[in-house]
């Protein structure tokens, strides 16, 4: 048996306790549980139920948005 070992696996607090008003791509995929590329793929062709913000050419995501979209509300 192989045991593969998982190091870039990354792990993100609750979001109830998140304190950082925008968090990355991965951040909010793990939040909304879908892969990041579906993030992009929302921002890229601008069809989301999220819009997110570009800090430095860089994606990031309002975590208020993502609240408010699991909380059955329109972002």
């Amino acid at each position: 048996m192989t045991k593969i070992n998982n190091t870039n696996q990354q792990t993100f607090p609750a979001l109830e306790s998140e304190t950082r008003t925008a968090v990355s791509t991965n951040a909010a995929a793990h939040y909304l549980n879908r892969q990041p590329q579906t993030l992009r793929a929302w921002a890229c062709f601008e069809n989301g139920p999220l819009r997110p913000i570009r800090i430095n050419s860089r994606l990031a995501w309002r975590v208020a948005d993502i609240k408010a979209l699991l909380n059955g509300g329109i972002a």
